[in-house]
Formats: C-alpha cells, sequence, structure tokens
C-alpha cells in the first residue's frame, strides 16, 4: 500500500485556507509529515470554477497516493474528488445537498474570514451545484466522516444517511465549526494513513 504523498483540503462556503480546521491540518503536516504535498486552495464562489480549479491543480497528482479532506460543502467537492479519482477521503460536516440548502444564499455574501470581502452568490450556481452532485457514493470503505449531532447548520441524520458503510465518527454535541477539532485529528490522520 503506498503512503499518502499528496493532501487536498477544501474549505466550506464563506470560509478560506484561513480556517480554523485548514490551520491546524497544516501545522500537523508541517510539524510531523513535511513530506507531504499540502494544497488549500482559496475556492471561487461558482461550483464549476471550483471543480476546475480542483482538476487542474491535482492533474498531475498521483491518484494512488493522494488524500482528501472536506469541510461542509467542501466536503460535497471532496466526495466528487474521491468519485473521479478513487482516492480516500476524510469528510467534516459534510454538505449533502448544497443546491437545495444554499438556494436562500442567493446574493452578496461576505467572507468569514476576511468580513470586509464580498463576493456574489449567483442563482446559476445552484445549477452548477447539481451538475457536480454524485448520486450515490461508491466504496465507502474510502470514506470517513466526522458528523457533530450538534451540528447546527446541517442535519446529522441526512449527513449520516449520505454514507452507508462509511468509517463514521458521530459526536453527541460538537457544532458545524467542529470546534473541538483538535480531539479528532488523531482519527482523521489515522484513516488518511499520515500517522501510525
Amino acid at each position: 500500500m503506498p503512503g499518502t504523498t499528496h493532501l487536498l483540503y477544501l474549505h466550506g462556503f464563506r470560509s478560506s485556507p484561513a480556517s480554523f480546521k485548514a490551520q491546524r491540518m497544516a501545522a500537523w503536516l508541517a510539524a510531523h509529515r513535511p513530506d507531504v504535498h499540502w494544497w488549500c486552495p482559496q475556492l471561487p464562489p461558482s461550483p464549476a470554477a471550483a471543480w476546475a480549479l480542483i482538476q487542474q491543480g491535482t492533474a498531475a497528482w498521483p491518484v494512488a497516493e493522494m488524500v482528501v479532506v472536506g469541510s461542509s460543502l467542501g466536503g460535497f467537492y471532496a466526495t466528487a474528488v474521491a468519485e473521479a479519482t478513487g482516492c480516500p477521503a476524510v469528510l467534516l460536516n459534510p454538505a449533502v445537498d448544497p443546491a437545495r440548502d444554499l438556494a436562500r444564499h442567493i446574493g452578496t455574501q461576505t467572507q468569514f474570514h476576511a468580513p470586509e470581502e464580498t463576493f456574489f452568490f449567483d442563482p446559476a450556481f445552484i445549477d452548477e451545484l447539481r451538475a457536480l452532485t454524485v448520486p450515490a457514493v461508491t466504496r465507502p470503505q474510502r470514506y470517513a466522516a466526522v458528523i457533530a449531532q450538534g451540528d447546527e447548520v446541517l442535519s446529522w441524520q441526512e449527513m449520516t444517511g449520505r454514507y452507508p458503510g462509511a468509517h463514521i465518527r458521530l459526536l453527541p454535541g460538537s457544532d458545524h465549526a467542529l470546534s473541538d477539532f483538535d480531539d479528532h485529528l488523531p482519527f482523521v490522520l489515522e484513516f488518511l494513513k499520515l500517522c501510525d
């Protein structure tokens, strides 16, 4: 079994590479696995553009040695990546039906980590999300998920139902942001074969 050499981290809606979870993972890799190529791109608001960026940025990656981690909307994208490449994926409170959920967010939005920065979430993006939706996951053993029953944004029942047979760490509390992410980092790292 080849080791992991490349890690793609995909942030959520209105988030960025400055997200707490992305920063924690980047810091751990820098300290413990500097040999692993880390990429956490700033995803554009357009799902089609985000998908094009992801595909372009990982085109030369060794598929057998790459993994993907996605949070919220990034979990939706990570599912598409895993289905397209066959690589393992870890999902952190993944969005299951963003075409439905984000329809109410059409219009001008602010960035979480840079409130002075705005972007426009276009109605056309809903169809772009629909086009990227995976009908059902295949080979669930390649997926792991950290899902919080205390998620105030997404339904934990819907999230767990989307990934039958996956390695699911179901938290009795926590929140959408997984503020207690440090407690779950070992689970993520172990599944991705990044630590012994």
